[in-house]
């Protein structure tokens, strides 16, 4: 019995949450590609699901930074862990643009297509080219402050809920003891978001349903034949980066990435139904938590992994920029690549975990590059909402990698903890205390 209570009850596999998004999946998947017309109008489900989810992101970061930052002793912690956490990512990420390049560049999946830049229909991704044109460093910076408080709470930008928590956090440590009732009061506050998220979650099979039989009605299965090659191939790199890459980067941490990817397999699915990694935003915090992270560490790595440690996507953007160029019959000189990479370093750290944000980064890249044309990216248009969940599955688990390293190098992971819910044992509710690595 787990804690003193009562023993846990075996739960019917049907009831697994796990099983219930996957058929739903299943269900939609089939009703779009037998009944396109139905499947697009099923449409609002995985809409209303991902903004019942997007309601709550902002109060979960808020309370799980500022009563981690608030509980801890030393304040020079936070910007320890901050500067920790960006330098994995700067790394990481960076080499994710590299291994996009250098696949695009042995495989050349765009060889041999002889499109004409000429044909091509710059309105089709127009949209597209016009917010990345309005996408500036200095106005990504400017964002990052909100206007308001509640400015930022109402808009749902995740770095600027993220900067007042911060902030606030820092200045209920100063308080010290005169802060410690707001203290206790947000995390009885805290306890009751992590039941609505629980309740919200009993929602994702019907998202996850209706998401993925929007998509399938609208696009098709067949739209990606005519570019399989570049779809397997982004799907076999993400693959590859994810059991290879991370997964060394995971052993040498003392976990398995396997592993890793099980204990959060209800989460991938609802990624993969709703092409959206923040519709498990709230889910994983909480499991990362249970799995021995401590409480900053999360409440710090993981929104700002979202916006930074984007690995799929940076892998789509190197790939796909090369595939347009191959399929145009543009030879890219070494210089012209490694300035593509460059730009590509910058533009991609701005982007948002949310579904189309991939295809934005990568038309502000192209911007830059004119060896390039970015009407090519019309070439890709009908397939990206295929790559769009692939991005979104590993930019999910590159951040769940994020967050178990950085926790590790504080010394701030509970590594028995980690291990009883990798190898699957029952988890409590609350998460449990942190017990620092002796490593």
């Amino acid at each position: 019995m787990p804690h003193g209570g009562p023993p846990l009850k075996p739960r019917r596999w049907w009831a697994s949450l796990y099983v219930q998004v996957l058929a739903a999946i299943l269900l939609g998947g089939l009703i779009g590609h037998l009944w396109p017309s139905f499947g697009e109008s099923l449409k609002p489900l995985g809409d209303a699901f991902i903004r019942l989810v997007k309601m709550i992101i902002a109060p979960v970061i808020f309370l799980t930074v500022s009563v981690g930052i608030a509980h801890l002793g030393d304040l020079r912690a936070v910007g320890k862990t901050a500067g920790k956490a960006f330098a994995y990512f700067i790394v990481v990420s960076s080499f994710a643009l590299v291994v996009g390049l250098g696949v695009a560049n042995l495989v050349q999946p765009g060889r041999g297509m002889g499109v004409d830049p000429a044909t091509l229909d710059p309105a089709a991704v127009a949209d597209y080219a016009a917010r990345a044109h309005e996408t500036t460093v200095t106005g990504f910076l400017m964002n990052v402050i909100p206007e308001t408080v509640i400015g930022a709470f109402a808009g749902g930008e995740i770095l600027q809920v993220l900067f007042f928590s911060i902030l606030f956090g820092v200045s209920l440590a100063m308080t010290g003891a005169r802060g410690r009732p707001v203290v206790a009061l947000l995390e009885s506050v805290s306890e009751a978001f992590f039941k609505l998220v629980a309740i919200l979650m009993k929602a994702a099979p019907i998202g996850a349903f209706g998401a993925f039989a929007f998509t399938i009605g609208r696009y098709g299965i067949e739209s990606i034949v005519n570019l399989a090659g570049l779809v397997a191939t982004f799907y076999l790199t993400s693959a590859l980066f994810v059991l290879v890459v991370l997964g060394a980067i995971a052993r040498a941490s003392g976990f398995s990435i396997l592993k890793l990817i099980r204990y959060l397999k209800e989460e991938l699915l609802l990624v993969l139904g709703t092409s959206s990694s923040e519709a498990a935003l709230p889910s994983l915090m909480q499991k990362l938590e249970r799995a021995g992270a401590a409480k900053p560490v999360v409440g710090l790595v993981i929104p700002t992994g979202y916006s930074f440690n984007l690995d799929g996507t940076n892998i789509y953007m190197t790939l796909a920029a090369l595939f347009i160029a191959q399929a145009c019959g543009i030879d890219l000189s070494l210089e012209e690549q490694l300035l593509l990479l460059a730009v590509a370093v910058l533009s991609s750290k701005g982007a948002a975990g949310v579904t189309g944000s991939g295809f934005i980064t990568l038309a502000a890249t192209l911007a830059v590059v004119p060896s390039v044309p970015v009407a090519g990216m019309a070439l890709i248009l009908g397939v990206d909402r295929f790559m769009s969940e692939c991005r979104a599955i590993t930019n999910f688990i590159g951040n769940a990698v994020a967050t178990l390293v950085v926790a590790r190098w504080e010394r701030a992971l509970d590594k028995g903890a980690l291990d009883a819910a990798l190898a699957g044992a029952p988890q409590p509710l609350a998460a449990p205390s942190v017990q620092r690595d002796a490593d």
